[in-house]
């Protein structure tokens, strides 16, 4: 092949005459432009290295310091060095970096001191303003304010924010070191909110049981364990992010497909080509671009209220080159500083593609080049090759087990090393997806065939025959919004930046001489061939379990919503609750994802959106009580909501200190009834918005064809529901509904139904005319 003969560098046959060296200038050539670009790639990290550790400060700000302070001291004729550099050559004239400043002039010697205390001057003003910028990022009155009433005392807060939060352009992690901790709401308050959540679902006798223990806890068992936490609080970064990976992601067992991957779809009515191999190569493109922009921290930091609070960015760290990697009692996350490939399967062949060529990033034409490659290559799987990728769809135990047998010698570990050290991976499907059956396309992203995706990876591009395409995403990394940013500036890059030729194709000429896709090499044994086996058995019977529905609710949008001050979220939160207890007749404990990216390394908390006041709403939504009655409840279960989202944002939350607590618990040895049955009870409902953070990537006035379609998650409970909605633009709200086929209270588009017309229900309150509904 073409792509080995280059790779090797050299070669030399031995002579009569000697040894006689064959040098391949082409490859030395390669190997040349792969040292430089990562050298270039180190000096960028370097750079910005500094520049995040300086921040708010900066060159302009450093010199203006410098140039102040040394003309103070020649305008007073004063020492600018302060006598210390004269006493520091005294006491260390022996160290060798010491050793020239006793030749320099008394003048110079000043001159160097001052710049010395001049730029000790500008580290203490740095660390100045990042320290009062905590603090001040550390209120959040400007959360609880009457919604569009900005009080003096929020415009002067902003005012400050905005004054040390510095002058310059910030960079994706400009902001880390200013962010405040994650504060460890009092065992007290966090036992009050969880009472009041529990109790629309409790008799009063249930109640009355669980205040005892709650009591219980509070006075006994619960300071000790929150003197814990507080000590943890004020020494890690986070007191709950990395214990929340690692033992709600990292340490379960069962298979993370389905259970906890999620997928991300494609434009909902747009088909910018119908050539898999040119779909793949934009969409691969603009994939590789964004990550060329995140390793240079070019990515704009994400903030809220009006562009000046920030929001922690840690998530992108582990966005590509990242592999999540099975063990016997916990997996890890295995993340590269750099890969420069990307690794394609089609037809049960995994194929190894370079990203760059000539020292550069292959062009959108070229890398369709590669796919037409691949998609045109008739050699067959080798024995157990084509479902290897079951054992990251079954249980972790057996792929722990299977992966240290098997896959750690010889040409196996090489190939897995490939696969898990790629940039993200990617599936050319042999099977056509429309969205006349979204249904069945949610199903394919979220599982497939349970063998043609590397559920392990941070990502994975699904491209399908037709062309449509979308993403599958491990969870324990990051939270779907970070993937979300991704997804959106890569669907704005799609079909108008980089764009489609007449026939489909990318736009562009092939190259003529760009070395192929590498097959990779397999020798998996019997014995691993039957673990592949039992694995493909455990997936395609949790995935054949999954019922999935999607509905694009096209009646109306937030636009409407908002005219009538309702919060969109907690609108549709409410035609939740309500869509619910008509399906089963019933309430439960409801989740719904909120952020904590206020905070350093924040990640989510939990919202219980069954509240007392939403309970009271759905009762009168189902009994006789007037128009008025059910609106102005439904205005004080929106307002409820509100609050608790508000809460949870800035770490007033429930769960995760309940969550933490429970860990720290089980480290000391002691167990906790009351601890023990909060975490055990069944999140029946689970629900999450996927946040549209870039609407002015897309015109959807005058191109309403780039609505997206979201993304979803499989079932929580083996009874519930699983829903996730996308807000898009001001007329769509897409749903994502999923529960299981062997469950016989829950039908997913049964359910869909009662969405839709809870959603319309709800709005008739309103008395709306049918101009207003236009």
């Amino acid at each position: 092949m073409a792509e080995a003969h280059q790779a090797v560098a050299f070669q030399f046959t031995v002579g009569p005459d000697g040894i006689d060296l064959q040098l391949s200038h082409e490859a030395l050539r390669q190997v040349y432009l792969s040292g430089l670009h990562s050298w270039k790639k180190k000096f960028i990290r370097f750079k910005n290295g500094i520049l995040n550790g300086v921040y708010p400060g900066s060159a302009p700000g450093f010199m203006l310091v410098l140039a102040g302070y040394l003309g103070r001291a020649h305008y007073l004729k004063v020492d600018p060095s302060l006598g210390l550099l004269v006493k520091l050559v005294a006491k260390t004239s022996q160290l060798l970096f010491l050793f020239f400043i006793q030749y320099m002039s008394v003048q110079k010697q000043m001159l160097v001191g001052g710049v010395m205390v001049g730029t000790g001057l500008w580290i203490a003003i740095i660390f100045s303003m990042r320290t009062v910028l905590k603090g001040l990022l550390s209120w959040h009155g400007w959360m609880f304010a009457p919604h569009g009433k900005m009080t003096w005392q929020i415009r002067l807060w902003l005012i400050l924010v905005n004054i040390f939060s510095g002058m310059q352009t910030p960079m994706l992690y400009s902001f880390q070191n200013s962010l405040p901790h994650l504060p460890v709401p009092s065992v007290k308050d966090t036992m009050r909110r969880y009472l009041e959540s529990v109790q629309p679902l409790l008799s009063d006798e249930e109640h009355r049981r669980m205040q005892s223990l709650a009591l219980d806890f509070e006075k006994n068992l619960g300071p000790k364990l929150q003197w814990y936490l507080k000590l943890k609080s004020w020494w890690a970064s986070n007191y709950v992010s990395d214990w929340w990976e690692e033992y709600i992601y990292l340490r379960g067992r069962g298979p993370i497909m389905v259970n906890s991957n999620y997928y991300v779809m494609d434009f909902l009515y747009a088909f910018p080509t119908h050539l898999q191999a040119a779909r793949a190569g934009n969409i691969i493109h603009a994939i590789m671009l964004y990550r060329r922009k995140l390793d240079r921290a070019q990515i704009k930091p994400l903030f809220a209220l009006m562009n000046s609070v920030p929001l922690c960015s840690a998530q992108w760290e582990r966005l590509f080159n990242t592999c999540r990697i099975p063990g016997q009692e916990t997996d890890t996350v295995q993340h590269m500083s750099d890969s420069r490939h990307i690794v394609v399967h089609h037809r049960g062949r995994y194929f190894k593609v370079w990203m760059f060529y000539d020292g550069r990033l292959l062009l959108p034409r070229e890398i369709e080049q590669q796919m037409e490659r691949i998609l045109a290559d008739t050699s067959e799987p080798q024995p157990g090759e084509e479902t290897l990728a079951a054992l990251t769809a079954g249980d972790r135990v057996p792929w722990a087990c299977a992966r240290n047998a098997y896959l750690r010698h010889g040409k196996n570990k090489k190939s897995l090393d490939t696969v898990e050290k790629a940039a993200f991976f990617v599936t050319l499907d042999d099977t056509e997806q429309r969205p006349e059956s979204l249904d069945h396309y949610a199903k394919s992203l979220l599982h497939g065939k349970c063998y043609d995706r590397w559920f392990d990876k941070s990502i994975n591009l699904i491209v399908f025959k037709n062309g449509t395409m979308g993403l599958n995403a491990e969870h324990s990394w990051a939270d779907a919004p970070i993937v979300g940013h991704l997804w959106e500036q890569v669907l704005s890059m799609d079909p108008v930046k980089l764009g489609y030729t007449a026939d489909g194709h990318c736009r562009g000429e092939p190259h003529p001489n760009l070395p192929g896709p590498q097959r990779l090499q397999w020798n998996i044994p019997p014995e691993c061939q039957t673990m592949i086996a039992n694995s493909l058995s455990v997936a395609v019977a949790l995935a054949n379990d999954v019922d999935s529905h999607i509905i694009p609710f096209s009646d109306f949008g937030k636009g409407l919503i908002k005219k009538y001050k309702i919060s969109p979220d907690a609108f549709i939160q409410l035609a939740l609750q309500l869509a619910h207890y008509r399906d089963k007749g019933k309430f439960c404990l409801t989740y719904e994802a909120s952020m904590t990216r206020l905070y350093r390394e924040g990640r989510t908390e939990t919202v219980r959106s069954c509240t007392m006041e939403s309970c009271a709403f759905v009762r009168a939504m189902i009994s006789n009580k007037t128009r008025e009655e059910k609106l102005c409840l439904l205005t004080q279960a929106a307002k409820k909501h509100q609050q608790m989202y508000r809460l949870a944002m800035t770490g007033q939350g429930t769960d995760r200190h309940l969550f933490c607590l429970y860990v720290v618990s089980k480290y000391l040895g002691q167990d906790s009834p009351f601890l023990q049955e909060v975490l055990s009870e069944p999140w029946r409902l689970s629900t999450s918005q996927t946040p549209l953070q870039q609407g002015e990537l897309f015109d959807l006035v005058n191109h309403p064809e780039y609505v997206t379609t979201g993304g979803g998650f499989g079932p929580v409970a083996d009874d519930g529901y699983g829903v996730a909605y996308v807000i898009v633009g001001e007329k769509l709200i897409n749903f994502h509904i999923s529960s299981k086929c062997s469950s016989p209270e829950t039908d997913s588009h049964r359910f869909g139904n009662n969405i839709r017309q809870a959603m319309l229900d709800m709005l008739n309150l309103f008395e709306l005319d049918k101009k207003t509904l236009k």
